[in-house]
C-alpha cells in the first residue's frame, strides 16, 4: 500500500485521469477498463520499488517497469498499449499536477506487431444476417443493432451513446460522438432503415415498459446497452450462425472499411466515415485490400 498522504494523491490522479479519458476523451468503457488495469499494475510496481510517490518517478524506474514487462513474456501490442496508458496519465499529470513526464516520454516504443485487421467476407457477413431473422423482440433488435454498425462502421462505444434524436430517420443520417468528443454525421442504407424502422415501431416499445429514457438500443429491462452488453449480443449471433470465427465488435468496424476500399472508395471518404484524425489510421485497411486481391488473383489465375 502506499503510505500516509501519497495514498490520496495517486488515487485523487487516477480518479481525476479516469474521468478525463471516459468523459473529455470518450474513451469506451473496454479502453478504460484496460487502462485502468495498466496504471494499477504500474502502480503496483512502483510500490515493489519503494517509490512512494509519483514525483519521485524517473526514466530509469520506467525502463525497469519495462524490462519487467517483457520478461513477464506479454507481447509488443500489450507492452505498446501499457506505455501508451501510463504515458498519458503522466502527460495529463504534468498539465494537471505539475508531474513530470519526462520519464515516459523518452522511453523506447516497441514497434507493434504487424497484424492486419480481421472482417467477414460478404458470405460470412450473410449467414450472420440470417441468423438473426425473427420477429420476436429480441431478434428485431439484434437485427438493427448488427445492420447499423455494418452500415456506418461506427465503434461501439459510439454506438451505446446513439440516441433518438441522433437519428435522421427521413435522410437516413446518424449523428455520432467520436473520441475526443468529435461529432460526425453517417448514412446509413436502406437496409439498415428497415431494421431500425421496425425496432423502433415495433421492439423498443416492448422493452421500455416503465422505463423512460432516449438511448436507442436497450436491453431486457429497457436499460440503455452497454459494451459488454453489445459484446455478448455479437457473441451470441455468431453462435447461432456456426461461423467458425471468433467475433469481436471491432471486425464489423474493419468489415464495413474494408468491403467500401474494396467496391471503389477512395481513402479520405473513408477516413471521414470511421472518424480518423489521420490518414494512417485508415491506410492499414489498404493491406487488407491488397492481399485480398493477392489471394483472389492466386486462386483465379490460371498461370498463378
Amino acid at each position: 500500500m502506499w503510505k500516509g498522504g501519497h495514498v490520496m494523491e495517486k488515487e485523487d490522479m487516477l480518479r481525476s485521469f479516469m474521468t478525463y479519458i471516459q468523459l473529455e476523451k470518450n474513451y469506451s468503457e473496454h479502453t478504460v477498463h484496460h487502462y485502468e488495469q495498466d496504471l494499477a499494475g504500474f502502480f503496483l510496481f512502483l510500490n515493489e520499488e519503494g517509490i512512494q510517490s509519483l514525483r519521485e518517478v524517473e526514466y530509469l524506474h520506467a525502463r525497469n517497469y519495462v524490462t519487467k514487462l517483457y520478461e513477464a513474456k506479454l507481447s509488443r501490442t500489450t507492452i505498446s498499449r501499457k506505455i501508451s496508458a501510463i504515458r498519458s496519465f503522466f502527460r495529463y499529470g504534468s498539465r494537471e499536477f505539475g508531474l513530470s513526464e519526462a520519464a515516459f516520454r523518452s522511453l523506447y516504443h516497441p514497434k507493434k506487431e504487424e497484424r492486419l485487421p480481421q472482417f467477414f467476407y460478404e458470405e460470412e457477413l450473410d449467414v450472420l444476417f440470417k441468423s438473426v431473422q425473427g420477429e420476436d423482440k429480441l431478434s428485431i433488435r439484434n437485427m438493427a443493432l448488427l445492420e447499423l454498425l455494418y452500415a456506418t462502421g461506427m465503434r461501439v462505444s459510439e454506438c451505446v451513446n446513439i440516441r433518438m434524436q441522433d437519428l435522421d430517420r427521413r435522410m437516413q443520417i446518424v449523428k455520432v460522438m467520436g473520441k475526443g468528443r468529435k461529432e460526425r454525421y453517417i448514412p446509413y442504407g436502406q437496409f439498415a432503415h428497415e431494421a431500425l424502422e421496425h425496432y423502433i415501431e415495433e421492439a423498443r416499445p416492448k422493452f421500455m415498459k416503465k422505463q423512460d429514457h432516449e438511448s436507442l438500443f436497450v436491453n431486457n429491462r429497457g436499460e440503455a446497452l452497454t459494451d459488454r452488453g453489445i459484446r455478448h449480443i455479437l457473441n451470441e449471433c455468431m453462435k447461432k450462425a456456426s461461423v467458425n470465427s471468433v467475433i469481436y465488435p471491432h471486425m464489423i468496424r474493419h468489415t464495413f472499411a474494408t468491403h467500401l476500399l474494396n467496391n471503389g472508395a477512395d481513402m479520405r471518404t473513408v477516413q471521414e466515415l470511421l472518424g480518423h484524425s489521420h490518414l494512417s489510421s485508415t491506410q492499414v485497411y489498404t493491406h487488407v485490400t491488397k492481399e485480398h486481391l493477392r489471394k483472389t488473383y492466386l486462386n483465379s489465375h490460371p498461370r498463378a
